[in-house]
């Protein structure tokens, strides 16, 4: 991997983990016309990229990294048990599900489920406006939802947001609890493929690796910001019509 690929795949990684749109289907895509073989060391890039996006969220959310914030912390472990257990048990039978046209028919289906989520929804029937408002019910239900995201293509971000606004919270609600579980969930997940592929990392292109790094932290930062503005005027219609586009676009080129 040379340098122009690590900042092509860490842009790409920065700007589609946190939205509502899969970054495994755009991965796919950008590696297959790059002509990067889904291999070891492509896995080791991911590893590096991913946690830069980790690093993005906790300094946008820094302010709630306190032990003021501690009972909206206990929220998110809740969210996350679910994820944590069912992930480690059928972990084998989760790898086995990868297959580009299921990742395509779940970009079209999770689409669909936005457009028909957005046509029913009501702001003036919102009653959690705030994440912190969140109870722990509200986590553990996010919590379930999120278990769609062991489908390949589903998105995390996809499904917790969707899932949230089914049980009443606003968009920015929504949003920013999705922002947050990120941190456990790509945390462990992010550390288990390095305790995988650390040799790997140590064989591959150091420098591509740091500037893609950077390139990746930048990207999800500013996508972080860009998204909140957005849904805080639109709607997620537009994501879902992209997510069926998506979709369509896989199942042809596969």
């Amino acid at each position: 991997m040379d340098i122009s690929q690590a900042v092509v795949i860490g842009a790409v990684e920065g700007f589609t983990e946190f939205l509502p749109i899969s970054s495994t289907g755009h991965m796919i895509v950008v590696s297959k016309f790059m002509n990067l073989p889904q291999d070891v060391a492509l896995k080791a890039y991911e590893v590096i990229i991913q946690f830069a996006a980790i690093l993005a969220v906790l300094i946008e959310y820094r302010s709630k990294i306190t032990f003021k914030e501690i009972e909206l912390w206990k929220k998110v472990l809740v969210a996350f048990l679910p994820l944590l257990v069912v992930g480690y048990i059928f972990k084998d039978q989760i790898k086995a599900l990868f297959d580009p046209t299921l990742v395509a028919m779940m970009f079209i289906v999770g689409g669909v489920a936005f457009l028909i989520i957005e046509y029913f929804y009501d702001e003036s029937k919102v009653r959690v406006k705030e994440v912190e408002q969140m109870s722990y019910k509200d986590a553990f239900i996010t919590g379930l939802f999120q278990l769609l995201s062991l489908i390949p293509g589903t998105s995390r971000a996809g499904a917790t947001i969707a899932g949230d606004m089914l049980i009443g919270l606003s968009r920015k609600a929504a949003a920013e609890f999705s922002f947050l579980l990120a941190i456990p969930v790509m945390g462990a997940v992010s550390s288990y493929d390095l305790l995988k592929h650390y040799k790997d990392l140590m064989q591959g292109n150091v420098e591509a690796y740091l500037i893609g790094f950077v390139t990746a932290f930048v990207v999800a930062y500013l996508t972080i910001k860009l998204f909140l503005a957005f849904i805080s005027r639109f709607s997620f219609v537009p994501f879902g019509i992209y997510r069926i586009l998506f979709g369509a676009f896989l199942l042809y080129i596969f």
